[in-house]
């Protein structure tokens, strides 16, 4: 998660390598863009504030560049600011927005573009919500909005290397990140999570199309590939960090998630004591955490531990997974 002091040593030491470059002239730009549209991105241009309703619009999505249509921000990361222009508090990765100091105006800012094909999106401020404190103050005519059926869910059921490897395999799973949720810091460390000093639980955030598996099967499947019944403990694995929880988002999320472990209790001699709690923050762990079981399967712990619980999940989900999944 970038914050402020991040922003500052972009701007300062350079800005992350791109995936690609789009590159056009001026000509080029005003043959596919509208007159406001290239007044604002290719121009550096500012909008009348509250001249969009996008400001307003916060149903689930992703909001592109409208100039070369890299994805820059997600619906999930917005909210009203009330200065008239749409804001969020973080980019959807770290290297498709390039931070520029920008002192027009008698004043220093920092200055956001789309990091693909250099367009003027807008600035970013240190006045925004926590965790982050970041608000990215975009343009509207800057962005083009990409209705997705996407949504998210975020659990913990032990060391997260495990969970991510079994939802991987899923049918409907759109993309699987591991981190930290439910804690009391912000951007906290694999050491500080594992001291069990922070609250955080290790958790999987798992991003599925509804329409091909269902939020309900979701969480069947995270119940039966864990044990549910023991407290702040997996096998060895023992400390609040691996608790059995359900961080649901909105008050339907909550009922699902009360029925379905109602609907499994019978299946256990002992009480499933996972915990549901709101979700506040997801705080993506570091890069050797991710796909990590791919990328480490020959590990003496993907081999002991992991390929077992694999081979279990694919006997009892067979119709669930992926289709270049084999057993």
């Amino acid at each position: 998660m970038l914050k402020w002091l991040d922003i500052i040593r972009i701007a300062n030491n350079g800005n992350p390598s791109p995936e690609k470059r789009v590159e056009k002239t001026n000509e080029e730009w005003q043959l596919i863009l509208t007159p406001e549209q290239f007044r604002v991105t290719r121009l550096k241009g500012t909008e009348r504030p509250h001249s969009s309703d996008m400001c307003s619009y916060f149903e689930p999505g992703k909001y592109a560049c409208i100039c070369c249509n890299t994805e820059l921000f997600d619906a999930g990361e917005k909210f009203e600011s009330g200065t008239g222009w749409p804001s969020f508090t973080q980019p959807i990765k770290e290297n498709v927005v390039a931070y520029h100091k920008d002192s027009t105006f008698g004043m220093v800012r920092i200055e956001a573009l789309c990091n693909i094909c250099d367009a003027h999106l807008g600035h970013v401020f240190q006045d925004g919500p926590t965790p982050s404190g970041l608000r990215y103050c975009m343009n509207a005519v800057s962005l083009r909005k990409i209705v997705v059926n996407e949504s998210k869910i975020t659990f913990g059921g032990g060391c997260f290397w495990c969970t991510e490897a079994i939802f991987q395999q899923l049918k409907g799973v759109v993309k699987v990140e591991s981190g930290y949720s439910g804690g009391e810091i912000s951007n906290p460390s694999y050491r500080e999570v594992c001291s069990g000093m922070t609250g955080h639980a290790e958790v999987i955030e798992v991003t599925f199309n509804p329409a091909e598996i269902s939020f309900e099967d979701l969480l069947r499947i995270h119940l039966a590939t864990h044990n549910p019944t023991t407290i702040d403990a997996q096998g060895a694995d023992k400390g609040s960090q691996y608790r059995s929880v359900i961080f649901y988002r909105n008050d339907k999320e909550k009922d699902a998630a009360m029925k379905v472990i109602e609907e499994l209790q019978a299946s256990y001699n002992a009480m499933i004591v996972t915990q549901l709690e709101m979700f506040e923050h997801f705080y993506k762990a570091e890069a050797y955490h991710q796909n990590y079981y791919n990328n480490n399967s020959d590990q003496t712990y993907c081999q002991a531990i992991i390929n077992p619980k694999l081979k279990k999940f694919k006997d009892l989900f067979k119709e669930n997974l992926k289709e270049q999944v084999t057993l």
